[in-house]
């Protein structure tokens, strides 16, 4: 069983201090967003963190945020049912199931700026994972992973 879960964060030191608190496992990639940009899959958060939006994976989890407000709304998408403190549950009999993801080429013209790969992040360890409530057959989320 896997976990689904969200919280609000005040602030986005809070922020930081909660992607702290996620990403035990190493290595994590980000994936920033603003509205004039994106930062590409980097290895560490840029010094001009917290984005409006943006994402943080490992082979575990990935933990994605939204600005609402003064704050953040983050979701968690969570390869374990271990719950991470401060998260509510999202109802459902959540399984996963691991796939292959297709990246692109950093010149790919859909992006006009191109996409950035940092450096020791490799693209073919990049997969994509399902998250399946049981009882509906019905996906709810698709999240980064990391497969060696």
């Amino acid at each position: 069983m896997s976990f689904v879960g969200y919280r609000q964060v005040d602030s986005g030191e809070t922020l930081r201090d909660l992607i702290h608190q996620c990403i035990a496992q190493i290595p994590s990639y980000y994936f920033l967003r603003w509205a004039h940009r994106v930062s590409g899959m980097i290895a560490d958060l840029p010094e001009d963190f917290p984005s409006p939006e943006g994402q943080v994976f490992n082979a575990e989890m990935e933990l994605r945020w939204k600005r609402q407000g003064q704050g953040y709304s983050a979701l968690l998408l969570s390869n374990s049912e271990a719950a991470v403190d401060g998260f509510t549950p999202l109802p459902g009999d959540w399984e996963t199931s691991d796939r292959l993801a297709h990246c692109h080429d950093s010149k790919e013209t859909q992006y006009p700026k191109g996409v950035y790969f940092d450096q020791g992040v490799n693209p073919n360890y990049i997969h994509q994972r399902y998250f399946r409530d049981r009882r509906t057959a019905t996906v709810h989320f698709v999240a980064l992973t990391l497969v060696n």
